[in-house]
C-alpha cells in the first residue's frame, strides 16, 4: 500500500502543477501575440489549446486555493466536523490491529487522552459536532402564573441587613379658615422609628450526578421548584410573619379589624357586599385600596355566584379577564385562610425589600463528591415594612355586623 500524502505534499504538487498551467498559457499568449504582430491569422487549433490551457489553469486555481482555506482553517481550529468516539474507536491502530486479526475473542481497547467536550473545534476531544439534537415541535410559551401578594406590594432594595423607617402613628388636622389678625389653629402629628432585619428563606436538596445527567430537564425542574417553594413560604411570611426569631413581621398581625362604618345598611349583606365595605373602609383612612386576598375556595365561590335567574354575577366561565373585584385585582392564594380576606393599599401600605435575590447555588457538602451527590439549595434575603396598618383591612368573609 502507497504511503497516503500528508496535506503539505498535496499543496506542494498542487502549486507545482499550477505553475506549470500557468507557463503554458503565457506561451500560448506569447505565441499567439507574435502571430498577430506578423499579420498572420490565428488558426483554431491555437485557440482550441489556449481554451484547454486557461480551463486547466482554473482549475488548478481553484483547488489551490480551497487546499490553502483548509488548511488555514486548520491552524485556525475550524477544521472539518469533528469525529464521534466511534469513529475514532474504529479508526484507531488498537482496533485496526485487532480486527485485521480476525479475532474471536479478545478486545480492543481506546486509550482517551484527553477531556471529551462538547466543543465544536478542532481541538482534540471535541466531539460537539458529532452530537444530535432535539427539537421539540412548536414554540412552549410561558403558562400563565397567578398573582402573589407580593406583586401588590412596592418593591424597594437594601444594600444591608437593618432596615430602619419613620411610621406615622396619629395626625390631627385642625387646619381651618383664619379672620385677618387671629391666631392660626395648631395640628400635630405622631411619629415612631420602627426597625427591622433582612431574614433568610432557604431551602436544599440532594440529587445524584446520575440522576442530573440520565433525566432529562430534571435540574431546570428542581430550579423551578425550589424557587416556587421559596415564593410560597415568603407569601406566608408576609401576609402572617409574627415578627419574632427569623419570622417577617407580616401585615395581617398589624392590618385594622374590619368593621361597617356607620351609616351604611348592615342587613342582608353578601360576601361581596363585604368586600366593598373594606375598600370603603381603607378608603375612609385615606389609604385607596388596591387589592385584595381571599383564598381560593372563597373566590371560586365568589364567581360562582349566580342572581335569581342562574346567571353568573362575575364575569362568565369562558372570560379571560384577570380576576378583579371592584375594580381591585384578586389575589387568590392558599396561604390565607379560608373565610378570611385581606383588603387594602398594599403599594402605600407597604414595601418589600431583597437584600438578596431568590437564586440556585449547586455545590458538594460533605461527602457529596465520593458518593456522586450534588446539593442544590435555593435561598434569598428579604424584609418588609409596614409603613402604614391601617392602610389594610383584615376580617371574615361572613355577612358583615354593623358596630
Amino acid at each position: 500500500m502507497s504511503e497516503q500524502k500528508t496535506a503539505q505534499q498535496l499543496a506542494e504538487e498542487f502549486k507545482a502543477a499550477n505553475e506549470a498551467a500557468i507557463e503554458k498559457v503565457k506561451a500560448i499568449a506569447e505565441d499567439a501575440l507574435g502571430k498577430v504582430k506578423a499579420g498572420e491569422k490565428l488558426t483554431d487549433q491555437l485557440k482550441q489549446d489556449a481554451d484547454e490551457a486557461l480551463v486547466k489553469m482554473n482549475e488548478l486555481s481553484g483547488q489551490v486555493q480551497e487546499l490553502a482555506q483548509k488548511m488555514a482553517r486548520a491552524g485556525s481550529g475550524e477544521a472539518a466536523p469533528a469525529k464521534s468516539l466511534g469513529q475514532l474507536y474504529v479508526e484507531s491502530e488498537g482496533f485496526k490491529s485487532w480486527a485485521d486479526g480476525r479475532p474471536r475473542q479478545g478486545k480492543a481497547d481506546l486509550a482517551v487522552k484527553t477531556t471529551i467536550t462538547t466543543s465544536t473545534t478542532d481541538a482534540p476531544g471535541s466531539v460537539g459536532a458529532a452530537t444530535d439534537r432535539t427539537r421539540l415541535p412548536g414554540i412552549l410559551e410561558l403558562p400563565q402564573q397567578r398573582l402573589f401578594v407580593r406583586d401588590l406590594i412596592s418593591q424597594g432594595r437594601i444594600d444591608s441587613a437593618a432596615l430602619e423607617y419613620i411610621r406615622e402613628t396619629g395626625f390631627r388636622n385642625n387646619a381651618a379658615p383664619v379672620a385677618e389678625g387671629e391666631k392660626k389653629p395648631e395640628s400635630d402629628i405622631q411619629m415612631e422609628l420602627r426597625s427591622t432585619t433582612a431574614k433568610v428563606v432557604a431551602h436544599w436538596m440532594k440529587v445524584s450526578k446520575q440522576a442530573l445527567s440520565d433525566v432529562s430537564q430534571l435540574r431546570s425542574h428542581i430550579d423551578n421548584r425550589l424557587l416556587w417553594g421559596l415564593k410560597l413560604v415568603e407569601e406566608q411570611q408576609i401576609l402572617y410573619g409574627d415578627g419574632t426569631g427569623q419570622n417577617l413581621h407580616g401585615i395581617i398581625p398589624q392590618a385594622e379589624d374590619y368593621e361597617v362604618p356607620a351609616g351604611l345598611p348592615t342587613a342582608g349583606l353578601t360576601v361581596i357586599d363585604t368586600l366593598r365595605i373594606a375598600a370603603l373602609q381603607a378608603v375612609l383612612a385615606e389609604y385607596p385600596a388596591t387589592g385584595h386576598v381571599l383564598h381560593p375556595t372563597d373566590w371560586a365561590a365568589i364567581e360562582l355566584t349566580k342572581d335569581e335567574i342562574g346567571r353568573y354575577i362575575i364575569g362568565q366561565p369562558q372570560g379571560a379577564i384577570p380576576a378583579s373585584l371592584w375594580r381591585l385585582p384578586v389575589v387568590e392564594t392558599p396561604k390565607i385562610a379560608q373565610g378570611k380576606f385581606l383588603t387594602g393599599a398594599f403599594q402605600m401600605g407597604a414595601e418589600v425589600f431583597d437584600l438578596w435575590d431568590s437564586r440556585i447555588e449547586v455545590g458538594f457538602e460533605n461527602d457529596d463528591f465520593t458518593r456522586n451527590l450534588l446539593t442544590i439549595l435555593a435561598e434569598e434575603r428579604i424584609a418588609l415594612a409596614v409603613y402604614r396598618p391601617e392602610a389594610f383591612i383584615y376580617g371574615d368573609l361572613a355577612p358583615a355586623v354593623g358596630p
